[in-house]
């Protein structure tokens, strides 16, 4: 039997997949502590040791490929000139490259801006600025500030290709690497080259930073950041593979601990005639993370955007109840539902936190008035008619109304300039599986295909 073992180094869990790559099916699933703050070995030991006991025997896998979300996750600062230009081309960028951006920042960068930066200790620093042959000052300018610092991570530059001579000045004694401009002309992105420069820095420093190499004679490599690996797997079930379609254009939707985060591969152009798209063009494959819709970590956050009597009305439960089941969420954020009633206050929180989400995530419409007349205006991508929904994460594949929670996210009347899907087929990930599917189609698309396929429903 041919098989592969994917591994995902996760903040609380190390979890494992294998895989029967001829049948395209799970072989067997498994997961162990992360103790990435002694000794990654010992947790991950603990799910091998489990998978054994499931399999009868640990199989001479053909593959053992990981990724990682361990430690904080691959931690970013992007820097860019204009706000909504490329500011927002370096969040994209970094997002896309499975990041987790804890500081954005634009225009001149000042002192405390500086510090900010340090104190929040990023694994990576992406700075950008000015299309080529535009505005080189401001870039310049936060080189210096930045190579002044004792900023000693990475540092991307991904600006205008004018200023890479001084910028390279400015931060010779720091660790940089030179990327293309993510906006190289006026509303242009070009974006994947340095996804691919974020990547590549993750494979080659930031795993051995996190200690994940004391686990390197268990597995071949670590590919990829994990929530990179779910937007691979996403791309790949949309996509299909030669000889093997694909579902089309979808979504996936994890509501988790600390984010919630949303993955969709699509176009997102217009669906109606005469809808006109402004602002920058969208990525076929986008990924928004909602820092403050984490099912632990914002719990409090959640109920102050929907309401505790949304909640509380949700779940069932008079205000009090829910009030304090919330409280309990929120000072143990590794608690798990005991009882019923926070079985129920989860799943509302959850409800609450996909709506928000996918509403945040797809486009929206607006009336604008023009000299020829009123005009339709699209910000960002009108999702209305994917074909699929993909549910992951602890809470939905848990839940035994999980389609009724992703039902809370679609599009609805009551909001119509809200761009969210309409009536897609809703699937459920219930094996975590999207991580290991874009892993191994890394290596084997066609094996990877079939399993992600085989095992949602």
């Amino acid at each position: 039997m041919k098989a592969a073992l994917l591994i995902d180094f996760g903040s609380t869990y190390t979890k494992l997949r294998a895989i029967d790559l001829e049948r395209g099916i799970i072989l067997a699933t498994s997961q162990g502590p992360s103790t990435i703050d002694s000794d990654i070995t010992i947790g991950m030991d603990v799910a091998i040791k489990n998978l054994g006991i499931q399999l009868g025997r640990i199989p001479n896998f053909l593959y053992r490929l990981a990724s990682s979300s361990a430690a904080g996750g691959l931690k970013m600062v992007t820097i860019g000139l204009v706000r909504e230009l490329t500011m927002e081309a370096a969040k994209r960028a970094a997002l896309g490259a499975g990041a987790k951006l804890i500081g954005t920042y634009a225009y001149r960068l000042n002192l405390a801006d500086i510090q900010n930066i340090i104190n929040s200790k990023p694994d990576i620093i992406l700075l950008a600025g000015g299309t080529d042959g535009g505005d080189s000052q401001v870039v310049i300018h936060n080189s210096k500030l930045l190579g002044d610092s004792v900023v000693d991570c990475p540092i991307i530059f991904a600006g205008n290709r004018g200023a890479v001579d001084q910028v390279k000045l400015n931060l010779a004694n720091k660790y940089l690497v030179i990327s293309e401009n993510v906006m190289p002309e006026f509303g242009e992105l070009n974006i994947e080259p340095t996804r691919e420069v974020i990547r590549d820095l993750f494979i080659k420093n930031i795993i051995n930073a996190k200690g994940i190499n004391k686990a390197k004679d268990r597995f071949d490599s670590v590919l990829m950041p994990t929530p990179a690996a779910v937007l691979e797997g996403a791309r790949l079930l949309a996509d299909g593979v030669d000889g093997l379609p694909g579902l089309g254009e979808l979504i996936v939707i994890d509501p988790g601990g600390a984010t919630t985060d949303v993955h969709s591969v699509s176009d997102g152009a217009p669906n109606k005639e005469g809808v006109v798209s402004r602002g920058l063009k969208e990525m076929r494959l986008k990924r928004t993370v909602e820092g403050d819709l984490g099912m632990r970590h914002n719990a409090k956050t959640i109920v102050e955007i929907a309401g505790i009597k949304e909640i509380a009305k949700d779940a069932n439960l008079d205000e009090t109840s829910a009030t304090e089941i919330i409280n309990l969420f929120a000072k143990d954020i590794d608690r798990l539902p005991l009882s019923n009633n926070e079985i129920y206050i989860d799943e509302a929180l959850a409800k609450s936190a996909l709506k928000v989400a996918m509403r945040r995530h797809c486009g929206s419409t607006e009336i604008v008035y023009t000299a020829n007349g009123p005009v339709t205006a699209l910000d960002g991508k009108d999702l209305t008619g994917i074909k699929t929904i993909i549910g992951t994460g602890g809470v939905i594949a848990h839940s035994k109304h999980a389609e009724e929670l992703l039902t809370s996210c679609l599009y609805d009347p009551l909001e119509p300039s809200s761009m969210r899907p309409i009536a897609p087929k809703i699937l459920i990930d219930r094996n975590y599986i999207l991580f290991a599917a874009g892993l191994l189609s890394q290596v084997d698309a066609n094996a990877a295909l079939k399993m992600a396929i085989n095992s949602l429903n």
